[in-house]
């Protein structure tokens, strides 16, 4: 009877099994050995670490890869990490290549970006099922001194997208291996892997690891004796704004070199061309005219007060348009009078024509002399308020400033005009600026030389603001300078020969002829003393011929209205946009 029973219960549990497969087949559930064939992940990954002599590491990879309709995997490995500000430690993969034993992908190649470098093996055709693939390369940098040893530490396996089931490493030293240890998870992790040991010869270190999510790493250690490989850890220099502009004895040493050449580049294009053809200092005694009495000096014979002041700092500016203002009213064109300023509630002067002939007009003069007197709408007009200056007066201004620069040119005090010297080398200063600005970002970029381009900028911005001194004046010019400079030293010491009261007319008139030149040289205050009390010496003298004060007023306020005057008719000048 109990061979009958056995009999019975084994078809029953058949028949039961051969149901429950028909029912979940017919419920349209895969079994889960199905679904685990279908997922594309790593089966196994085993590698053999053999260390040769130079610190060179051999890695062979055997792979078994289970593939869902792909033509090939990638793996990363971390080949760099960042040890300080300006240091990489680098990890150099070479002599990649991929064979297969049962048509899996075998064509290899590799990219790096910052910290890592990513292998791909790939193939023609989409695969499926498993495959076997054996990666090898050569590996420099993972072996490094540590003491008394050397030390192999590397994360052989891992960088994976998909999940490894199994992975195993064998580290073959060819020498006694001290120690042994190994880590899985992230790079750097402190995690210890599954299982790690030596063989019994101890030249062999043994590792395995069950099981690893997608991105961990099998971070293999193993310590050999000193001399194994005579491996060492490989360095680069990270290139960073800070170690592109880095100083050290080469980039210092170019960096003086390169301005002590490019500054001494400026000084001699100076010393060509921009000083003058005659060096004036304190040589103003030897001037082309003899001083008027002892050291009192004449203005050089027939030169203009706005000649002058073009002439000392070689540009045509508000002061030098002011003083031929005032000049122009002292030799008769104008008549400049003081509004009174307790009927008409402000400070202002009326500038008003005067009938004489402008036969010895120079061009400049002509034009603002125009310009003063022409109304907006264009028509002429015999008088303007100073506060009202405006309209074509702003617009004729430049033709005034570059009649100024063309009548020193005609002079003979410079050979061309000093603008255009001016803008011509402030421009070639900004162009090599530029040009350094964009040397410099391009150095910054790709060398560690970007200092050399700062010596550039730093050149051209020299260049830029010494073109401001690059106007050179002739041999006639800087005579007339010379000349000029002890004019101006009398005109401040402000001392004219005292006298009866007629030595005071004539002090008025030496006083008038000369104001604009201290007008040029500001000069106003001191050279008003002069007169301060010609007006209780001399009867009639409370005025000037070419000035006229409101009523009460006398020489001993000349000094304050005249400065005053002078402030106003510079700012009139400067909000006319002329300047």
């Amino acid at each position: 009877m109990r061979p009958v029973v056995l009999k019975v219960s084994a078809t029953l549990f058949a028949t039961a099994l051969l149901s429950g497969l028909t029912c979940a087949s017919a419920s349209g559930a895969e079994p889960a050995r199905g679904r685990f064939a279908a997922d594309e992940r790593v089966l196994k990954d085993e590698a053999v670490v053999t260390t040769r002599q130079g610190g060179v590491a051999h890695v062979k990879e055997t792979i078994v890869y289970r593939f869902a309709g792909q033509k090939g995997f990638k793996r990363t490995f971390p080949t760099r990490s960042h040890e300080s500000l300006s240091e990489d430690r680098v990890y150099k993969i070479e002599n990649l290549r991929a064979s297969s034993p049962d048509g899996g992908p075998t064509k290899v190649g590799s990219s790096s970006n910052d910290i890592s470098t990513t292998v791909e093996v790939s193939g023609g055709a989409e695969l499926t099922g498993n495959r076997t693939v054996v990666l090898e390369y050569d590996l420099r940098g993972a072996i490094t001194p540590m003491g008394s040893a050397e030390e192999l530490r590397w994360p052989v396996i891992g960088g994976w997208k998909v999940a490894l089931d199994d992975a195993r490493v064998t580290v073959d030293a060819g020498a006694v291996i001290r120690n042994v240890n190994c880590f899985t998870g992230p790079v750097g992790s402190t995690i210890g892997c599954t299982q790690y040991y030596t063989n019994h010869t101890h030249t062999q270190g043994i590792y395995a690891q069950q099981g690893m999510l997608p991105g961990e790493y099998l971070t293999v250690v193993a310590g050999l004796p000193p001399g194994t490989t005579g491996g060492r850890a490989l360095h680069e220099r990270r290139h960073t704004v800070a170690t592109a502009f880095s100083v050290n004895a080469v980039t210092g040493g170019a960096l003086i070199g390169l301005l002590v050449l490019l500054g001494g580049g400026v000084a001699v294009l100076y010393l060509l061309r921009g000083r003058d053809a005659r060096v004036v200092g304190k040589k103003a005694a030897e001037g082309d005219q003899a001083p008027v009495a002892g050291t009192e000096f004449e203005p050089p014979h027939g030169v203009r007060p706005g000649q002058i002041g073009t002439l000392i700092d070689e540009q045509a500016d508000v002061i030098d348009v002011t003083a031929t203002i005032v000049d122009l009213a002292v030799r008769g064109y104008l008549l400049i009078e003081e509004e009174d300023r307790a009927r008409s509630g402000r400070l202002d002067w009326t500038l008003r024509r005067l009938d004489r002939p402008q036969v010895d007009l120079l061009p400049y003069e002509r034009i603002l002399l125009d310009a003063l007197l022409t109304a907006p709408d264009g028509g002429g007009r015999d008088a303007v308020r100073l506060s009202e200056l405006g309209g074509t007066f702003a617009t004729k201004l430049a033709q005034v400033r570059s009649a100024m620069y063309d009548d020193v040119v005609k002079q003979g005090w410079f050979a061309r005009r000093p603008d255009t010297v001016r803008s011509r080398w402030t421009v070639a200063g900004i162009a090599i600026t530029m040009l350094g600005i964009a040397g410099t970002v391009a150095l910054a970029l790709t060398t560690e030389w970007a200092l050399a381009g700062l010596a550039v900028i730093i050149a051209g911005a020299a260049l830029a603001y010494g073109g401001q001194y690059m106007p050179a004046k002739t041999a006639r010019g800087a005579t007339v300078l010379a000349h000029t400079i002890g004019f101006r030293a009398f005109l401040e010491r402000g001392a004219i020969p005292d006298g009866d009261a007629g030595a005071s007319r004539q002090r008025i008139a030496l006083f008038s002829r000369f104001l604009p030149y201290a007008v040029v040289f500001d000069a106003v205050p001191k050279w008003a003393e002069t007169v301060k009390d010609a007006g209780e010496r001399a009867e009639g003298a409370d005025n000037l011929y070419w000035y006229e004060g409101p009523a009460e007023w006398d020489l001993s306020k000349f000094a304050e209205s005249m400065r005053t005057f002078t402030l106003a008719t510079s700012g009139s000048i400067s909000q006319s946009r002329g300047f």
